[in-house]
């Protein structure tokens, strides 16, 4: 082999080794991606191919959040730690008469919360994909802190308190695929658009108590890994609880459902409450798993009802609930077929005993 030859060779060679580095893991680099002319506008950091140890170092601080949303910035952060406690009741209150920048249409909504103090978050809030080390917490017991833009935090560990409640959101909120390892509290919010929880990760509790639901909202595959409340919530539009998984307690007593409401194929692994519960148009239970008590007394179906196959290991509790066309049960459940048959082999094998006894003399 001639020495040119060599040389080809072992550039091809030196080639195909870096090629190799940059496509692997070992060979990413921490990148930080940059977006001309938002600087003003939107506190903007995107972190790609970066370790843990990386992002940590390039952390977002909570002090950071809270300084760019008193300033009426914007947040997009993606792939990024934020660390610290941020905490939204920090944010100036200000009057309801005084908001800047709301349209009609805004401001109407904000003036049926019959409050006198509004905190504002002006901008969109996004953090994507990344791990909140700290609590999000709004902490006020009166007045709503308005969120005016979308809120977008899909793919996001959180890995302590997340708690949203009393917030007014005007734009969609999107939390696909969050993990929520601890608290997840939505407690008197207003979403007056869409809403996404599709295969979001719950922790130990989830509380929508006294929520409003505008438009329609999903939860398809999520899951309920503890206490899981919608105590007197009220869906305006279509609710998709499809292939959710609730493992613990779960409550949706005094609920409204003014639109078609969609439990096919959800799982309740422990109790599960619908106690006066009111069902306006379709609902669907069709195919769903209750391995526990199911308690639907004094609801009122007023639309049409689903219960194919739905599979209950205990005798559900329809008392005084209110059914089209006026009848007792909706279904017979596969748990009082079991009983029934359980009943007559335990009848015949009496009446067999007897028969036995009767001879034996």
């Amino acid at each position: 082999m001639s020495f040119q030859s060599s040389s080809v060779a072992a550039g091809w060679c030196l080639s195909l080794l870096a090629g190799l580095l940059c496509s692997s893991p070992l060979g990413a680099a921490c990148t930080e991606e940059s977006i001309v002319g938002t600087a003003e506008q939107t506190l903007w950091r995107h972190l790609t191919g970066c370790s843990e140890q990386e992002r940590e170092a390039r952390a977002v601080t909570a002090e950071e959040l809270l300084t760019a949303l008193k300033s009426g910035k914007g947040v997009d952060l993606a792939g990024v730690v934020v660390s610290g406690d941020l905490r939204l009741d920090e944010l100036t209150a200000m009057p309801v008469d005084v908001i800047p920048g709301l349209s009609s249409d805004e401001r109407s909504a904000v003036s049926r919360l019959n409050v006198r103090e509004i905190r504002l978050v002006s901008g969109p809030l996004s953090i994507r994909d990344s791990v909140v080390k700290g609590t999000i917490s709004t902490g006020i017991k009166e007045g709503y802190v308005l969120m005016r833009g979308p809120v977008i935090l899909t793919g996001t560990v959180f890995e302590h308190l997340l708690d949203l409640s009393r917030c007014v959101f005007l734009g969609p909120v999107d939390l696909s695929k969050a993990v929520i390892l601890r608290e997840g509290f939505f407690v008197h919010s207003r979403f007056t658009g869409q809403a996404r929880f599709t295969r979001t990760s719950f922790g130990v509790h989830s509380r929508f108590f006294r929520s409003v639901f505008a438009e329609p909202v999903t939860y398809v595959q999520a899951e309920f890994n503890g206490l899981a409340e919608f105590l007197e919530v009220t869906f305006q539009k279509e609710v998709d609880f499809s292939q959710a998984t609730f493992k613990m307690g779960t409550g949706f007593s005094g609920s409204e459902f003014l639109k078609r409401a969609d439990f096919s194929e959800a799982v309740f692994e422990r109790e599960a409450f619908f106690l006066f519960s009111v069902f306006e148009e379709e609902a669907s239970f069709r195919q769903a798993t209750f391995r526990s008590v199911a308690d639907f007394s004094d609801s009122q179906f007023k639309g049409s009802e689903d219960f194919t196959n739905t599979r209950f290991d205990t005798q559900p509790q329809f008392t005084r609930a209110k059914l089209v066309g006026g009848r007792s049960t909706p279904f017979q459940t596969r748990g009082s077929i079991f009983q029934l048959a359980l009943t007559a082999v335990l009848l015949l094998f009496a009446a067999a005993l007897v028969v036995y006894l009767i001879r034996a003399r």
